[in-house]
């Protein structure tokens, strides 16, 4: 492959594919911190495109390093993933039905780094396998297409995160709920998508 316009082309409609649970994992944070700062919202979307960038580059060396090793891992990417997103998003929705209970006025719980870390792997991991898609490129290339889907992903996690917060103001206390819910259905969506 070289530097035309169908790689830049593919490789933006890669990081559009890629960033969907990102994009849903966002608008579910601010749903659940729906007074997010403009700030927040920018280490938020580039979390996420980090981690968007780094699997595919890993996949990448993975591919021209260790490859017997990966594809053997590569059926637990989904459950994984599930995991993950299980956990967080049965976090939330506890969190969600207390606050109910309670019947508190309280705007959502801000969300913690470590949270956040564990939510962009679980959102990208299955980025890695990108690494044998995008195999025959050089480094410079992979480096590049790469960079253009961490780039799309951060694009459009600000917009997920501007969505949830202004959904997550009007749902108050059931914005956590909502949130725990779309986690775990992302979860599920991933695994499910494994299997076809």
């Amino acid at each position: 492959m070289d530097w035309s316009f169908i790689f830049f082309l593919n490789s933006i409609l890669l990081g559009i594919g890629l960033a969907m649970d990102a994009f849903s994992v966002s608008i579910a944070n601010a749903l659940n911190e729906p007074r997010m700062k403009i700030g927040r919202m920018n280490l938020i979307a580039g979390t996420y495109a980090f981690f968007q960038f780094a699997m595919p580059m890993i996949g990448w060396v993975c591919v021209h390093t260790i490859v017997e090793k990966f594809t053997s891992f590569e059926k637990f990417i989904p459950w994984i993933a599930l995991a993950l997103l299980g956990y967080i998003g049965g976090t939330m929705l506890v969190e969600g039905i207390r606050k109910k209970q309670a019947d508190t006025h309280e705007t959502g719980s801000v969300l913690g780094f470590g949270t956040l870390l564990v939510q962009g792997v679980a959102t990208s991991i299955d980025a890695l396998s990108v690494g044998f898609t995008i195999e025959q490129y050089q480094f410079p290339m992979a480096l590049t297409a790469s960079l253009i889907i961490a780039a799309v992903t951060h694009g459009i996690c600000l917009c997920g995160l501007a969505i949830g917060r202004k959904f997550g103001l009007k749902l108050t206390n059931k914005a956590s709920i909502l949130g725990g819910l779309i986690l775990i259905g992302i979860g599920l969506e991933i695994l499910i998508k494994s299997f076809f």
